[in-house]
């Protein structure tokens, strides 16, 4: 039988990992977050101090993969709720039913706001919502634990162990921004080959390579553990190392 219709709530909150191809073909579904490690690699990079996850059965870095609005868009078949799902009819009339541009980004998310607005009148319709019933608390029932669930900015994978008195002894974080972080240095790469002209970078350069990298609306300070603004340099290098040409923000 084929698979339910999965809704943008299933990848959200209540469902599993799935990959699915540039070409819409299914790669991977039902991923259980205990089982992440089996699909992600983390790679080291000379010149980041964020992590590089790939996908593991294509290596690294041809398993770059994006997480976040455009990728939940790729890999859910509907939004669940009616202006949504509308409004994605749309998004998929124009664009495809798996849309590349990185610059989508910001589409995705309107359609998902919209969602989110619907899904949040459902919620609070729903007179379970105020039961007293909703928490509940326990002690130290396993030493290990792995949690995976979808925040904005896109897939989140917490992995800690713990020792008999509940403290921390390990732990593995992959964010949104650490995933998303290939895609960002090859959308970054497209750019510099349009704007640098020989020894120069062009007009608008540093612009398109704030653009794209807003697009993916990363946490830097927080997947890289670092305090304070993130600023925004371009540094055109020979191949002797020198500097040809540079460019920043204020």
């Amino acid at each position: 039988m084929p698979p339910s219709r999965r809704r943008i709530q299933d990848c959200v909150y209540d469902g599993r990992l799935r990959f699915v191809g540039p070409d819409g073909r299914m790669v991977a579904d039902q991923v259980e977050p205990e089982d992440y490690a089996a699909h992600i690699g983390e790679a080291a990079m000379a010149d980041s101090y964020l992590k590089a996850p790939y996908y593991k059965p294509i290596g690294y870095p041809d398993g770059i993969y994006r997480v976040g609005p455009l990728a939940r868009l790729n890999v859910a078949d509907l939004c669940g709720t009616p202006e949504a799902d509308k409004e994605l009819e749309e998004y998929r009339q124009r664009f495809g039913r798996i849309v590349q541009s990185g610059f989508h980004y910001h589409y995705a998310r309107l359609i998902e706001a919209t969602y989110a607005l619907e899904r949040m009148k459902q919620l609070l319709d729903d007179p379970a919502i105020l039961s007293p019933k909703v928490r509940a608390t326990a002690g130290v029932n396993s030493p290990e634990g792995v949690g995976m669930i979808e925040a904005p900015r896109g897939t989140l994978i917490h992995h800690y162990k713990v020792n008999d008195d509940g403290a921390m002894v390990w732990a593995n974080l992959i964010v949104a921004t650490g995933h998303n972080n290939l895609a960002i240095a090859k959308g970054v790469e497209q750019v510099a080959k349009r704007f640098v002209n020989g020894r120069h970078l062009e007009e608008g350069a540093l612009n398109r390579v704030s653009a794209l990298v807003r697009a993916y609306d990363p946490c830097l300070s927080c997947s890289t553990h670092a305090l304070g603004m993130v600023p925004v340099k371009l540094s055109l290098v020979g191949p002797g190392g020198e500097l040809l040409d540079e460019k920043a923000t204020d």
